[in-house]
C-alpha cells in the first residue's frame, strides 16, 4: 500500500487549497479513506473520512462547512478541499487507508 499526499504550501489566512492523496498497491474504489493532521506540538487528529463511493462523508467540527473530502476512483485519487484557512490549520495532513499512512504533506496558514 502506499499513499502519497501533495498539494501543500504557505497561504494566507481566508485562502484555499486543495490536497490530493494518490493510492496506489490496493482496491482504491473499495476503500474507505480519511484525511487527518497533526499540528505542531500536538497529537494527531481526525480531519475527515470518505466512503468507498463517496456517497458517506464526515468532518471534524473545526472544519465543517470550509472542508470538503472528495474521491476519484478512476483515478485512485482522494481530495481535501480547504476553504477559509485559518492559522489553527496549520498542520501536516496525512491519508490514511486502514492502518497505512502517507508521509504527509505541509499546509501553513500565516501572514
Amino acid at each position: 500500500v502506499q499513499l502519497v499526499e501533495s498539494g501543500g504550501g504557505l497561504v494566507k489566512p481566508g485562502e484555499s487549497l486543495t490536497l490530493s492523496c494518490a493510492g496506489s498497491g490496493f482496491l482504491f474504489r473499495a476503500a474507505p479513506m480519511d484525511w487527518y493532521r497533526q499540528a505542531p506540538g500536538q497529537e494527531r487528529e481526525f480531519v475527515a473520512h470518505i466512503s468507498n463511493t463517496g456517497g458517506t462523508k464526515r468532518y471534524v467540527d473545526s472544519v465543517k462547512g470550509r472542508f470538503t473530502i472528495s474521491r476519484d476512483n478512476e483515478r485512485d485519487t482522494m481530495y481535501l478541499q480547504m476553504d477559509r484557512l485559518q492559522p489553527n490549520d496549520t498542520a501536516v495532513y496525512y491519508c490514511k487507508v486502514g492502518t497505512n499512512w502517507g508521509k504527509g504533506t505541509l499546509v501553513t496558514v500565516s501572514d
